[in-house]
């Protein structure tokens, strides 16, 4: 997947460039290749970039620590804002609105669809890794810690035993 040239968008049809994909991602560990369709359309203030994609990960369970296998399936949509030209030199200090905190593209650079693909996966794997809802942790053998009572704190324990 190449970077798409975005002066490039306004010389197209519909200003929009359509990239289908079948390929690994370098810094994503996957087991199938990613599979999908990103568009591009060049809406002159912004890119609209909207895309499905799919692959298999190997995730970690946090409960029981096995391996499983996690399908993704990425079917998003996103307005990325062209930075207007600037004719003044921003100065060392300056307000920032919360306008001013998008994300933004230079109009005559880059956009990068392996990273921006990346990033969707990315936000696509599940917060907490469970291999099945009903998984249990494994159990652990029976000592002190597993029973609640930390051995340093014996001595205490015993204090308070001795306490009316």
């Amino acid at each position: 997947m190449q970077p798409i040239y975005i002066p490039h968008l306004l010389k197209l049809p519909q200003a929009s460039q359509s990239v289908h994909f079948d390929e690994m991602i370098a810094a994503m560990d996957t087991l199938t290749p990613v599979r999908g369709k990103i568009t591009v359309r060049h809406g002159g203030t912004f890119l609209e970039v909207t895309g499905q994609a799919e692959t298999i990960v190997t995730l970690t369970c946090d409960r029981c620590t096995q391996c499983y296998n996690q399908r993704l399936f990425v079917d998003t949509k996103e307005l990325l804002w062209l930075a207007r030209p600037c004719a003044d030199p921003l100065p060392s200090e300056r307000e920032v609105s919360w306008d001013d905190l998008s994300e933004t593209l230079p109009p005559d650079g880059h956009f990068d669809v392996k990273n921006w693909l990346y990033e969707q996966l990315s936000l696509a794997q599940p917060l907490q890794n469970r291999c099945d809802k009903n998984c249990q942790p494994p159990s652990l053998p029976e000592s002190p810690l597993t029973r609640g009572v930390d051995h340093r704190w014996a001595a205490l324990a015993d204090l308070k035993k001795q306490l009316p």
